[in-house]
C-alpha cells in the first residue's frame, strides 16, 4: 500500500542570512529545537513505511517555499509541496498565477485560525482569492477554528470548482471533548463535494496514549461524511506526541472498520487524486 502523508513541516536552522521572522502576537515557536531537514524527513519516512509526503514551510519560518521547493525538485517522487502564502502581503495577488512554477508545488496552505488572518476569512476582502484559486483550478489547504468553518460551506457554494482541504479536521486547541467541541460544523461541510478533511496531527489533540481510542469515534463520524476519497491521512510529524509509526499504524491496523481499497484512498490514493499528483 502506498501511504501518502498529507502534512509535514520541513525547515532549515535560522541563520544572518535566513532570519526567522521575530517571534511575537500569535506567532509559534519551533517545533523542534534542531530542524526538521529534507534529509531527516526522507530517514524518519523510510523508518515508519511513508511512500510520499506533501510538505508545508511552518509559519515560525514566515512566508517563504525556499527549503521545501528545493527538497521537491531533487526528490519529485517522494515530496511534494503545498506552498506558504500569506494573502494580507502587497504582491499576494500575484503569488499565485506563478505558483505552480515553483519546483513540486501542488496547492497552497493559509491558516485562518490565527487572530492576524481570521477576520479576512470572516469578510469579504479576500474574495478575489477564493476566485483566483477557482479560475486556476489551484488546490487550498485551509484552517480555522470550528466556530468559523461554516464560512468554507459558504465560499464552497459560490465557487463549485473551488477544491477546499480542512487541515487537521479543524482542530486548534485542546484535548478530546475540549478540542472536539464544535465538531458539528466540520462534518456538515461533507456536504459540498469540493471539500475534503486532513485527518492530521490527531494525536496532539487527545491526552490518551497509543491507539488513541478517545479519538476512534471522532474518525468513525468523519468517514462516514467525508467518505475515504475525501478524507486524507496525516501526521505533521514534528507535532506528533507518538512516533511516525505509530501515526500510520493507528489507521492501518487499530480502525476495523477501515479496511480495503478504503484504507488505500484515506492513506495516499485520494490524496493524490485531489492534488493530480500522479501515481
Amino acid at each position: 500500500m502506498m501511504i501518502v502523508d498529507s502534512q509535514v513541516h520541513v525547515w532549515a536552522a535560522e541563520t544572518p542570512d535566513r532570519p526567522w521572522p521575530k517571534q511575537g502576537g500569535d506567532l509559534p515557536k519551533p517545533h523542534w529545537p534542531e530542524p526538521l531537514t529534507p534529509e531527516r524527513l526522507l530517514a524518519e519516512m523510510d523508518a515508519a513505511g511513508v511512500t510520499r509526503a506533501v510538505m508545508v514551510s511552518p509559519s515560525f519560518e514566515g512566508t517563504r517555499n525556499d527549503i521545501v521547493c528545493e527538497a521537491a525538485r531533487r526528490h519529485p517522487s517522494r515530496l511534494s509541496v503545498v506552498a506558504r502564502f500569506d494573502p494580507t502581503l502587497p504582491e499576494a495577488r500575484e503569488f499565485m498565477p506563478h505558483c505552480r512554477e515553483l519546483p513540486g508545488v501542488r496547492g497552497v496552505r493559509i491558516t485562518f485560525h490565527r487572530q492576524s488572518l481570521r477576520a479576512l476569512l470572516m469578510g469579504d476582502g479576500i474574495d478575489w482569492l477564493w476566485a483566483q484559486a477557482e479560475a486556476l483550478d489551484l488546490p487550498l489547504m485551509v484552517l480555522a477554528q470550528h466556530s468559523d468553518v461554516p464560512r468554507f460551506g459558504e465560499i464552497a457554494v459560490r465557487h463549485p470548482r473551488l477544491r477546499l482541504t480542512l487541515d487537521h479536521l479543524g482542530l486548534t486547541e485542546g484535548r478530546d471533548k475540549e478540542a472536539f467541541h464544535g465538531f458539528a460544523n466540520v462534518l456538515a461541510l461533507a456536504k459540498h463535494p469540493n471539500i475534503c478533511a486532513k485527518a492530521s496531527c490527531l494525536p496532539l489533540f487527545t491526552a490518551d496514549t497509543y491507539p488513541f481510542r478517545r479519538i476512534h469515534a471522532y474518525l468513525r463520524q468523519a468517514y462516514d461524511a467525508f467518505g475515504a476519497q475525501r478524507l486524507f491521512w496525516g501526521s505533521d510529524l514534528s507535532r506528533l506526541p507518538c512516533s511516525y509509526r505509530q501515526c500510520v499504524t493507528l489507521f492501518t491496523e487499530e480502525l476495523d472498520w477501515l479496511r480495503g481499497s478504503d484504507l488505500d484512498n484515506v492513506m495516499g490514493r485520494g490524496l493524490c487524486d485531489w492534488l493530480a499528483w500522479r501515481i
